[in-house]
């Protein structure tokens, strides 16, 4: 049977009722052996090339094919590729080669107006990343670990960890996340990565510097970790597309992760998204001013999902603590350079100083530098916008009648991620610990927010609860939380019977 030809207009029959107009551009493009698919939670249609959907599919069979390898590789195996990927990074010659293909990275992103403030793998990069490998060196081996076990009599039963399979792993770009991502082989898990195109060139630096020579000089199987060589955005649609990965796992920008979230929901394939962020902190009748103004300032030293956004500020506390935040706003700003941003919901400009209203700072974006107000309003509603700045801090500021409605507006706007609350009052904090929709919460700085920083355990993410709950797991996800449960039933008593 022929296949008829994809025109322009052309309906596309999706959810059994509902139809996608084929666009221009992809009626155009489309070749034979390609795929159009449409996104059922938005009537979105992708167009899928088949060099995507055979790249994919050939990093998902070598890591199938791993995955079998690594049940007979022992744990001492695979603590050696930790301790050898490690040893890679910390060696001259390929951290130079790394440095080199990151600037590339950083140049071509530049060039396009794209952000670079997550790009650049100085600073700590390398020593978190080298720090997190050696945590799964030093690890205790999670294949077999008894969860629970049962005596009856005459038999026993017990609950033990298993590998779970193939991780499709799509994240933006950070290329150290590479080394986060290497986690699920502590378990005995195997992944395919696609990284954003920004990032490509770094990725593909530490894979062949670094990751590579690691799995070979330790015995492990070539295809346990692979990346997808291509910046076309069809490859990760294709990845969360085979039904054969065990988990689809995305990290990066909220759209872009809940895109990649429905397409592999559709396809039957259990997910974990990672996505937007956006810290809150509110400052109580019973705040102390030194805590607060250091609290601000440290959760804005660089722009991530921890960071904080929105600061909410109780009514009878405002005329004190509105010009500590301005200060301890400013001094962010002043150490990173490039000076800071506030947006104050319409109706609270009132607490702000007259100069803040009517001054201009030059704010560092991902395109340049651009002349903005200082301090603008924005309507309520606004609260929910997460602030993507490069090296200007942005903080929205609400001032709240009292806690009640900080954790109102928390729960309807936030992304039910992170919040801190600032108070001495003990019944405060567990009152508003008990009533916040989201799964951290502190009393200090926001960006205590990360696996490895916490819990020395490298992250593959962090989830929020803007989709609701999560069921039976933490919203950190970490290599070792990816696996599945095997029972095994022992028999003492041969004439047991039911």
């Amino acid at each position: 049977m022929t296949r008829p030809a994809i025109v322009a207009g052309m309906p596309i029959l999706y959810d059994g009722d509902k139809f996608a107009l084929v666009p221009a551009a992809v009626a155009e493009a489309f070749q034979p052996g390609d795929r159009l698919v449409v996104i059922e939670e938005s009537g979105e249609l992708l167009h899928v090339p088949a060099a995507a959907t055979a790249a994919a599919g050939h990093a998902v069979s070598g890591a199938l094919e791993a995955f079998s390898v690594l049940r007979g590789v022992d744990d001492r195996a695979i603590g050696r590729f930790f301790a050898a990927f490690a040893g890679r990074l910390g060696t001259l010659e390929a951290w130079a080669a790394i440095g080199e293909a990151n600037e590339t990275d950083l140049a071509r992103a530049s060039a396009r107006g794209r952000s670079t403030a997550r790009l650049s793998i100085g600073g700590n990069v390398r020593g978190e990343m080298i720090a997190g490998l050696r945590a799964w060196r030093d690890a205790e081996p999670s294949r077999g670990r008894l969860i629970e076990g049962v005596d009856h009599d005459g038999w026993s039963v017990e609950n033990l960890t298993a590998p779970l399979g193939v991780v499709g792993f799509v994240f933006e770009g950070r290329p150290g996340v590479v080394a986060d991502a290497a986690g699920v082989v502590h378990g005995g898990n195997t992944a395919v990565l696609r990284i954003g195109g920004d990032a490509l060139a770094t990725a593909r630096a530490i894979l062949r510097h670094a990751l590579e020579p690691a799995l070979e000089s330790s015995g492990l199987p070539p295809g346990a970790l692979s990346l997808i060589d291509s910046a076309d955005h069809a490859a990760a649609w294709a990845l969360f597309r085979d039904r054969r990965l065990a988990l689809a796992v995305a990290r990066g920008s909220g759209p872009a992760v809940a895109q990649l979230g429905a397409i592999a929901r559709q396809s039957g394939i259990p997910v974990s998204l990672h996505g937007t962020g956006g810290a809150w902190l509110i400052a109580d009748k019973t705040a102390r001013t030194e805590r607060f103004a250091s609290a601000v300032q440290a959760s804005l030293d660089r722009k991530v999902c921890n960071t904080l956004n929105v600061c909410c500020i109780v009514r009878p506390r405002a005329a004190e603590l509105v010009p500590v935040l301005l200060q301890a706003l400013h001094r962010a700003g002043e150490t990173l350079g490039h000076g800071a941003r506030l947006h104050v919901a319409q109706g609270d400009e009132t607490w702000l100083p007259a100069d803040w209203l009517s001054s201009r700072v030059t704010v560092r974006r991902a395109d340049g530098d651009h002349d903005e107000p200082l301090a603008d309003t924005i309507a309520v509603d606004d609260l929910a916008r997460e602030w993507d700045w490069e090296r200007t801090p942005e903080v929205s500021l609400k001032i709240v009648e009292d806690l009640d409605e900080a954790i109102a507006l928390f729960n309807r706007l936030s992304p039910r991620f992170s919040a801190s609350l600032i108070a001495e009052d003990s019944q405060a904090r567990e009152g508003f610990f008990a009533a916040m929709e989201a799964p951290f919460f502190g009393d200090g700085f926001t960006r205590w927010v990360d696996g490895q920083y916490a819990f020395g355990r490298p992250e593959l993410g962090l989830s929020n609860w803007q989709s609701g709950r999560l069921v039976g797991r933490g919203a950190i996800v970490s290599g070792d939380d990816v696996f599945t449960i095997r029972t095994r039933m022992r028999q003492k008593d041969m004439k047991l019977r039911r």
